[in-house]
């Protein structure tokens, strides 16, 4: 193979994975399955990741007629720097993609990008980084929570079910831009909960760098460790945002709120059950949902 693309070479990876032997199908299987990481990260990391051993990455490579991994991490990364950064020039790429593959494949490629970035949440670094996170935010009198553009839904979808459990909880939104203003009040004791991902909102950033001044501490949902809100946080979860679509998936970013909400609210124990159990009451008394009544079966 002389000079492949990433997609050429993806397509050889799996013309000819059952002729692989099982280590350098795992070697194959982690190329396939993580291409910005290919591109991204050093050989050594990859190996730790991937489970398998550096020589099994380069052996892979001179399997398909390459010097060495370098050869293969190129060819990932010479794809990420062609892919446009603009949302319009996403679309273009978007629209190029459907009218060479059609709506069945691009759904697949869309699909098999989310369950990637959600396996890559149940790895170890990533549950550590959860757990740690959950305790700082378990710890705070008072959690603020940040998120404007796309992710201001998941800065309130974690604000709405710590509301349920009874933790206090200010989501930073109100009209004339006020929203901010709850923060005159946030002490060391609390903690500011900001999500924001590539290209970053200077709103959310900023006001995570004031917070710090304030000694309270920061919790991150964000896209990179290199990312400017990673860099002021006590705490930052790192998502996958990569989709084939022009736009970045924030489906990881809900996945991890709801992750924390839950471990915090297992946290709190018998404190949960009962300020759920008044929430309930409330939303009954209210009258709030239809609830289908359970009546007996009718006979068939």
């Amino acid at each position: 193979m002389s000079e492949p693309s990433s997609t050429t070479f993806n397509s050889e990876l799996k013309a000819q994975f059952g002729a692989l032997s099982p280590q350098l199908q795992e070697a194959a299987r982690w190329v396939i399955d993580n291409p910005a990481d290919v591109a991204l990260l050093s050989l050594r990391e990859q190996a730790r990741r991937s489970g398998v051993a550096p020589v099994t990455l380069t052996r892979l490579a001179q399997r398909f007629k390459l010097k060495g991994y370098d050869d293969i991490r190129r060819l990932y990364a010479d794809a990420v720097r062609k892919r446009p950064e603009s949302f319009h020039g996403r679309a273009q790429e978007l629209l190029e993609r459907h009218g060479s593959s059609g709506d069945a494949a691009l759904a697949r490629d869309i699909f098999s990008a989310l369950g990637r970035h959600l396996q890559a949440l149940s790895a170890p670094d990533a549950s550590g980084r959860l757990v740690a996170a959950a305790e700082v935010i378990a710890s705070a009198d008072h959690v603020f929570c940040l998120g404007q553009r796309s992710t201001f839904a998941i800065s309130f979808i974690f604000h709405y079910v710590r509301s349920l459990f009874g933790s206090k909880s200010v989501l930073l939104d109100g009209p004339g831009g006020i929203g901010r203003d709850a923060l005159r009040n946030i002490g060391r004791r609390d903690v500011l909960l900001a999500v924001t991902a590539d290209p970053y909102v200077r709103e959310t950033v900023e006001t995570a760098r004031y917070v710090k001044t304030r000694g309270a501490r920061v919790v991150a949902i964000t896209d990179s460790d290199l990312s400017p809100l990673a860099a002021v946080a006590d705490c930052a979860i790192v998502v996958g945002t990569e989709s084939p679509s022009f736009f970045h998936t924030m489906t990881p970013a809900f996945a991890v709120a709801e992750c924390l909400a839950a471990l915090v609210a297992a946290r709190r124990g018998e404190e949960t059950l009962s300020a759920i159990a008044e929430s309930e009451q409330q939303l009954a008394a209210f009258n709030t949902y239809m609830i289908r009544k359970k009546g007996k079966r009718a006979r068939p």
